[in-house]
């Protein structure tokens, strides 16, 4: 076998490899999308969700039980796990919590891919409140950085350190009637080159992915048509092709990245958006 062919066949998989995704709640979900795909690369898994979030939303929650039985249907090797564990993560000390118990159970963690989003429930310029901009802030933007803390100060410099962050679209467009989300998802967006470079020192890649505008449930046969002239591709994202960024980039394929915002958006033309985000 040649050195190629040997190196080729190292990336090829995560076995052995711990990840933590949180935001796993749905089976629609970007998290859910994301922790299947590391389950069929031989990942160990330790997923996070908060139903309560998507009981008050529109498109409800989802069975957990069927949740993870579909994540551990993709695993590849019987000695995969996966281990689920329902958090707030606005809650202080949740993000250390869930770092603590991931270690407990599956020994150490490579790999952190912070999808969770508190989402829905906010409003434009003229209907905000301290509540609402503290609750996003809290879920979206504080506890991905702790969360990211947290793994750092766990890891021990072997090779595969991997954090994801997740943005969204307010680089690009208006988001004008989702004031709280929008500014605590630009707050990752503005945050990522300071925390690579923090984490390159040990080891670690960090990057955030802006998903685009994908269909995990939410949009109405509406939002689709008004969305439809703006998506060259014909359709909207679905939670695979941002799952698809995210596999790459927490596996060895991706080590040379670092410190990116990239987006995963199918060529989506904003001139006339009006600024829908990604759901978990």
């Amino acid at each position: 076998m040649s050195t190629n062919e040997s190196q080729a066949e190292g990336t090829s998989s995560l076995h052995g490899r711990v990840a933590v995704v949180t935001g796993v709640s749905r089976r629609q979900g970007i998290g859910y999308a994301v922790a299947a795909r590391l389950a069929a690369r031989g990942a160990d898994l330790f997923v996070t969700h908060h139903q309560p979030h998507d009981e008050d939303q529109p498109w409800g929650a989802d069975d957990i039980r069927a949740v993870l039985d579909g994540i551990r249907a993709h695993a590849v090797a019987d000695v995969q796990r996966v281990v689920d564990l329902t958090v707030d993560l606005a809650e202080i000390g949740a993000p250390e919590r869930v770092m603590a118990r991931a270690v407990e159970e599956l020994g150490h963690v490579d790999v952190l891919v912070c999808n969770h989003a508190r989402s829905g429930g906010d409003g434009p310029l003229g209907e905000l409140t301290a509540e609402l901009l503290d609750t996003h802030w809290a879920v979206n933007a504080r506890s991905s950085i702790l969360l990211t803390q947290a793994f750092a100060a766990q890891h021990d410099g072997r090779p595969g350190g991997r954090v994801v962050l997740m943005t969204s679209g307010q680089g690009h467009g208006p988001m004008s009637g989702e004031i709280a989300y929008a500014t605590s998802k630009a707050a990752l967006a503005g945050i990522t080159l300071s925390l690579a470079a923090t984490l390159a020192d040990r080891g670690i890649t960090l990057n955030t992915v802006n998903p685009g505008p994908v269909d995990t449930g939410y949009m109405t046969a509406e939002l689709l048509d008004r969305l439809a002239p703006q998506l060259p591709f014909g359709r909207v994202g679905e939670p695979d092709d941002p799952a698809r960024l995210i596999e790459w980039l927490v596996s060895d394929e991706g080590r040379w990245m670092t410190g990116q915002v990239l987006s995963s958006e199918g060529g989506f033309a904003r001139w006339r958006a009006v600024g829908e985000s990604e759901r978990e």
